[in-house]
């Protein structure tokens, strides 16, 4: 007991020695390094820099630090001494290094340095994390308790996609009343959260949002700003339905509303459904509205219904609809059956001349109550007739309530028949309402032993259970089958086109196929090539195409079976000459020609006009001008008989018999001479004239003729008085020079003449003085007498050369 005291007592003596030791060691072992900042949050996909500090030595600097992130040294090119005691390192942040370290470290080792090693290390813990995200597809919703009061707002949103557990995403849902400015809110780290509102705001604005924060940053959502009513989701309605016995067709529904009108008006929705019905029946909204009664109409007679109903508030079409009210069963009342009941029955031959027939009854489709008894009439053929003295034989039908809702068989009658008697069985189906239409079965006078081949039957057979029978399952057969009677008819769909044609047949009669019909084959003619088609047998047209424009088709239709086949009628056609649109193209294309030819001329007139109808030079528009070196000028008047047209200028004249040998030559044409050179482009007439320029005494003129192409003149040189067959008086002639100032372009038949005078004589030169006139050079046609106008030339008394009076021309026209 003394020894535990006494250890008692040194506790205290302990603690303090501990804490002594404790504080000595943490002065001992401060660390020379610190790494800023401390306990750092670090978003993800950024760049994070950290620096380190020198404090309390001289024995290292920054250039003697390093870093280390997870026991990897981070590379020199990533530092940056700030200074010699400080040095910085740049980490990018690519993913979650959530719970790893970042080192400094020191280089030096120095024996101070060995000795303390533990304080020139220092590091930081790291947390990396994203920024929230903006909360999507906020919704709230207020759900109705037991006690019809609307304790809460309840609101979801989509979860923060990317979040890290060292920083986590809180989310706080505010709820703010517009009018009043008063704002609930709840935080959580879930998705969703209820905030609560007591009592319930209805017919006020709500204003509901969720911040999302964490150490990174802070994202809001969507504002929703609604009535608060319009949140709300109210308990299904408490329904009732009753029958009523005076109408077996419908049903009475009336229900409670599960909220006061006043706070949230409300439109609702019937669905209901029958045991043998596929799903659910919706009444339409409009038939509703916002009645809290209903009567469902339509229905059948005698069969269970199953009702429910739901509502939501009317004014928000988006609005929650509440659950579906419970089932309600309710059976509608009884009425007469209205379908016939199902009646066959079976034949057993004894080998005799007698058989044995059973008359076998099923229920009607719609009994629309429960079947108490059939009545049955037999009524036996006599003489074409069928006997009326029978009467009604009733069979009653006992069964239990767990086998009224089963297809049931009624053995009615087993009637004994020679194969010569032919009865008519009628039976009437009875409930407790009234009787069903009647049904009737005739028994011929010999029921066949065999089928018939090429005859389709349909065979129709029944899955019998105890008491019952089910739905019978159908099929069409042939006992045998045979090549069709006929083959189909086939005619065209529209008209042919240019390379198509539409083909179209009926289906062959059924009487007429003997047989399935597995397909069709299409066959089209043209001239000897035949080319076929095959087609299904559920398919009854065909286009053709590829077809030849305007070329005769015959086409026919084969339908065989799987005992062979025939053919149908054949029918011809004629594909169109032109494919659809191509004469509307072609007229569109001359038309558009049509108009670029009409704008062409518009545009182009005045260059058709000269290209189609050139300008002929018209001498009555030129002047005349006479001049003379001796005398005055002077017109002469036309001579009627001088030669008129005539535009040759006779320039010089050689010795007299060199000029008789070139009068022959010319006098060779000087009809064509008078024939063709009728116009000059001078107003008047004169015997000599010329186009081209005026020569000198040399043989330049040739060449100078050519010169004068932009302004051409007309001259002259007019004699005064000289007749054929005459000879010059002695009293000197003075010539008169005529020149016209026209600048309009020469004709063709004078450039032609002046070209042949050329060649007639070989080069202009000016003619010795002859005593020879205009008359001799060119003689007058038969029968007719020349008269020249005046001389070629004027001529001096004493022989020797009259001066020219028309200068030569070199460059164009030029004063005289």
């Amino acid at each position: 007991m003394n020894f535990i005291m006494g250890d008692v007592s040194a506790l205290p003596l302990c603690a303090l020695l501990f804490l002594a030791c404790g504080i000595h060691a943490y002065s001992n072992f401060q660390s020379h390094l610190l790494t800023l900042p401390q306990n750092p949050v670090i978003e993800i996909g950024t760049n994070f820099t950290a620096t380190c500090l020198i404090s309390n030595t001289v024995e290292v600097t920054a250039d003697d630090l390093y870093w280390k992130l997870s026991n990897v040294t981070i590379p020199r090119d990533q530092y940056r001494k700030v200074n010699s005691t400080a040095l910085s390192v740049t980490v990018p942040i690519t993913k979650d290094i959530s719970e790893e370290w970042l080192f400094c470290y020191c280089r030096k080792k120095s024996s101070y340095v060995v000795l303390n090693e533990g304080k020139f290390i220092h590091g930081i813990s790291l947390r990396t994390g994203y920024r929230p995200e903006k909360p999507e597809n906020l919704s709230c919703i207020s759900f109705q308790k037991e006690d019809k009061s609307f304790p809460s707002l309840q609101c979801s949103w989509g979860t923060t996609r990317r979040q890290t557990p060292t920083v986590p995403v809180h989310f706080t849902l505010k709820v703010m009343q517009v009018l009043s400015n008063q704002t609930s809110s709840t935080t959580t780290k879930d998705h969703w959260a209820e905030v609560k509102l007591s009592p319930y705001p209805f017919h006020m604005e709500l204003e509901v949002w969720v911040e999302a924060v964490n150490q990174l940053g802070a994202a809001e959502s969507v504002h929703l700003r609604k009535e608060a009513q319009h949140f709300v989701k109210t308990n299904p309605p408490e329904v009732t339905v009753t029958s009523e016995k005076s109408f077996p067709t419908s049903l009475l529904l009336n229900w409670t509303p599960p909220v006061n009108q006043v706070c949230v008006k409300l439109t609702y929705q019937i669905r209901f459904c029958s045991p043998k019905s596929p799903g659910w029946s919706h009444v339409p909204l409009p038939d509703i509205n916002d009645q809290t009664n209903f009567r469902l109409q339509g229905l059948r007679a005698y069969t269970p219904y199953t009702v429910q109903v739901r509502c939501r508030d009317v004014e928000n079409l988006h609005g929650y609809w509440s659950d579906w009210s419970q089932n309600i069963t309710t059976t509608t009342p009884e009425d007469k059956p209205s379908s016939t009941p199902d009646l066959w029955r079976t034949v057993v031959y004894n080998g005799t001349s007698e058989r044995l027939v059973q008359i076998i009854c099923k229920d009607p489709e719609f009994p629309n109550g429960r079947i108490t008894r059939f009545d049955v009439k037999v009524e036996k053929q006599r003489d074409r007739a069928w006997n009326q003295s029978g009467g009604w034989k009733s069979v009653l039908v006992n069964r239990s309530e767990a086998e009224e809702g089963e297809t049931s068989l009624t053995l009615l009658e087993q009637i004994s028949l020679s194969n010569l008697e032919s009865v008519k069985v009628s039976v009437v189906a009875v409930n407790s309402l009234g009787r069903s239409p009647e049904a009737s079965l005739i028994l011929p006078v010999k029921l066949p032993g065999r089928l018939d081949p090429f005859v389709c039957y349909t065979v129709s057979v029944y899955p019998v259970f105890s008491r019952a029978i089910g739905k019978p399952v159908q099929m069409l057969a042939y006992v045998e089958q045979g090549a069709p009677l006929r083959g189909p008819t086939l005619k065209l769909n529209g008209k042919p086109g240019h390379n198509e044609a539409e083909l179209v047949w009926e289906e062959i009669p059924l009487r007429d196929r003997r047989g399935f019909i597995t397909n069709y084959t299409v066959f089209y003619k043209l001239g000897e090539e035949i080319r076929e088609v095959p087609v299904p047998a559920n398919s009854t047209s065909l286009k053709l195409e590829s077809l030849m424009g305007d070329s005769q088709y015959e086409a026919w239709v084969q339908a065989s079976t799987a005992a062979g086949s025939t053919n149908g009628s054949h029918h011809s056609f004629i594909t169109m000459k032109y494919a659809a649109g191509t004469i509307e193209a072609i007229s569109l294309g001359a038309g558009l020609v049509i108009l670029l030819v009409f704008l062409l001329g518009i545009y182009k007139r005045e260059f058709l006009v000269k290209r189609l109808w050139p300008r002929v030079p018209d001498g009555r528009q030129s002047s005349i001008g006479t001049w003379s070196p001796d005398c005055s000028m002077k017109a002469e008047p036309p001579k009627e008989s001088c030669v008129s047209g005539i535009s040759v200028l006779v320039s010089m004249c050689e010795s007299q018999s060199g000029f008789e040998e070139d009068k022959a030559s010319l006098s060779l044409r000087k009809d064509k001479y008078t024939s063709e050179e009728h116009s000059s482009g001078i107003g008047g007439s004169s015997c000599m004239s010329s186009p081209r320029q005026s020569v000198s005494d040399s043989d330049e003129g040739a060449d100078m003729a050519d010169t004068t192409a932009s302004t051409v003149q007309y001259s002259s040189v007019v004699a005064s008085s000289a007749y054929k067959g005459q000879t010059p008086g002695s009293q000197p002639q003075h010539s008169v020079f005529s020149r016209s100032e026209s600048t309009q372009p020469l004709l063709d038949s004078e450039e032609t003449v002046d070209m042949f005078v050329q060649e007639a004589s070989g080069r202009f030169e000016r003619l010795a003085p002859q005593d020879i006139t205009c008359s001799e050079v060119f003689g007058p046609p038969d029968g007719e007498q020349l008269d020249c106008c005046q001389e070629a030339d004027e001529l001096q008394a004493d022989g020797r050369t009259a001066p020219s009076s028309y200068m030569p021309q070199l460059g164009g026209y030029k004063p005289q």
